[in-house]
C-alpha cells in the first residue's frame, strides 16, 4: 500500500489551483469551439464522449494509486521492467497523482461535460424550435450525469480489482513519453555543483 505521509506542499497546491484554471480556460474553449464555431452536434458529442472518457480514466488512475503496493514495482524496477521506475514513483506520490486525477482533471471534465451538453441543448432547439429547452435541459443533464456516475462505479471495480496493473499500465505510458520527449514529471533538476559546494 501508498505510504500515508503528505507529499503535498503549500507550493504544489499554488501549482495545482493554476494548472486547475488554465486546463478549464483549455477544455471550455475547446468545447465552446466544437459547440458554437462548428456548429455540428455530432461533433460535439464526439467531444463529449471523449471529455467522459478523460473523466472515468482520471478516476481508475487515482483510485487505483492509492490501492497499490509498492512490493511488485521495487521487485519490477530491480529488473530494469519498463515502466517499474515511474509506477514506484506514481506510489510514493499517490496523493499528489490522486488529487491531480480525482480532483483536478475529473471535476474539470464533469464542469466542461455540463457546459456542453448545455451547447447541445442550444444546438438542438436551433434545429427544431418546437422542442422544449427546459425538458431537454433535464434530460440531457441527467443522461450525462448517469453516465458519468456508472463509468466511475465501474472504474472504481477496475482500479481496486487491478491496481497494480493499472498503474504498470500508466507507468509503462510515461517511460514511453519519457523516451520519445526526454520529459519526465519525477525528474528533479539538480542545482550546479559549484553551488552545492562540491
Amino acid at each position: 500500500m501508498a505510504s500515508n505521509r503528505s507529499t503535498v506542499s503549500g507550493r504544489y497546491i499554488a501549482l495545482v489551483g493554476l494548472c486547475s484554471f488554465l486546463l478549464a480556460i483549455i477544455f471550455t474553449f475547446i468545447s465552446e469551439y466544437f459547440a458554437s464555431r462548428l456548429n455540428s452536434i455530432i461533433l460535439s458529442l464526439i467531444f463529449l464522449v471523449f471529455i467522459v472518457l478523460i473523466n472515468i480514466a482520471a478516476d481508475i488512475v487515482g483510485t487505483a494509486v492509492t490501492a497499490a503496493s509498492h512490493v511488485p514495482f521495487n521487485a519490477k524496477a530491480a529488473k530494469r521492467i519498463r515502466g517499474a521506475p515511474h509506477g514506484l514513483q506514481l506510489i510514493r506520490n499517490a496523493d499528489r497523482v490522486a488529487n491531480l486525477t480525482n480532483d483536478m482533471l475529473s471535476d474539470i471534465t464533469t464542469t466542461v461535460g455540463g457546459a456542453l451538453g448545455i451547447s447541445i441543448v442550444v444546438q438542438i432547439i436551433k434545429l427544431a424550435p418546437n422542442a422544449s429547452q427546459f425538458w431537454l435541459n433535464i434530460l440531457i443533464t441527467a443522461s450525462i450525469a448517469a453516465v458519468i456516475v456508472s463509468g466511475k462505479a465501474y472504474s472504481k471495480k477496475i482500479a481496486l480489482s487491478h491496481p497494480d496493473d493499472v498503474i504498470f499500465f500508466v507507468g509503462r505510458f510515461l517511460a514511453r513519453v519519457e523516451e520519445l520527449t526526454g520529459y519526465s514529471p519525477f525528474r528533479k533538476t539538480r542545482p550546479p555543483r559549484d553551488k552545492r559546494g562540491e
